[in-house]
């Protein structure tokens, strides 16, 4: 049984409000570290699905603007601001490479604000 099937909490997925910047930061590392021969399996996986959802996150704005458009309105938020849902084994993944810019760190740990 995995530990999703154990645990529904870690299939869940999050939105992390980031913007663009923080996206380029977030896709930047986790693609050096897919490219690292020696990056455990499952790592990879979850990385590839970060990656995956980096790119599910910008398309999902051009089908569904309105409902992004609100949550920016109401937060301030500027408009390269998007959600990108991850699960908490793609989130450790991502939070587990050294080269995350502090501040992309912040968004995914502490919330966007600003």
């Amino acid at each position: 049984m995995s530990a999703a099937m154990e645990d529904p909490t870690q299939a869940a997925l999050v939105p992390h409000w980031l913007s663009a910047v923080d996206r380029a930061d977030v896709q930047r590392v986790v693609q050096a570290a897919l490219d690292v021969p020696a990056l455990h399996p499952v790592a990879a996986i979850h990385l590839g699905d970060v990656l995956t959802e980096l790119h599910v996150a910008a398309a999902r704005e051009l089908v569904w603007p309105a409902p992004i458009a609100r949550v920016r309105q109401a937060t301030g938020w500027g408009t390269d601001v998007v959600p990108v849902r991850l699960s908490a084994p793609e989130l450790a993944s991502v939070l587990s490479l050294a080269e995350l810019s502090p501040v992309a760190r912040t968004a995914l740990t502490g919330g966007r604000s600003a």
